[in-house]
């Protein structure tokens, strides 16, 4: 009996594993400034999009990552690791919080 809930136990503990690790996903979008990506477009007067994004950042905004398929702009709670791709196309690990439309990044890589 004591085996049979130990098992039992072993394997609820594997199944709650599992779903946590089934909530991490891959994003798809640019790294841009939540400034520009509001209106899903950098401005051409400051450059290319990775000196729109530096610029708009340092003068305050947040480094975002935008889908411009689905015209959605996901908060990113990492600020440091999307810094390395200002304006690129990426590939974004991480978990998504509804509520607070922000990805808990795992990792970035330049999208191919």
């Amino acid at each position: 009996m004591k085996r049979l809930v130990l098992c039992l136990a072993v394997a609820a503990m594997c199944v709650g594993i599992g779903h946590a690790q089934d909530k991490s996903r891959t994003f798809t979008g640019d790294i841009m400034d939540s400034a520009c990506a509001k209106g899903g477009a950098h401005n051409p007067a400051m450059g290319d999009a990775k000196a729109c994004t530096e610029a708009c950042v340092k003068a305050g905004s947040k480094y975002v990552l935008y889908d411009s398929d689905k015209k959605m702009v996901y908060q990113l709670d990492d600020q440091k690791k999307p810094q390395a791709f200002a304006g690129a196309k990426v590939k974004v690990m991480g978990t998504y919080d509804d509520a607070s439309k922000t990805i808990h990044v795992a990792d970035i890589k330049a999208a191919s």
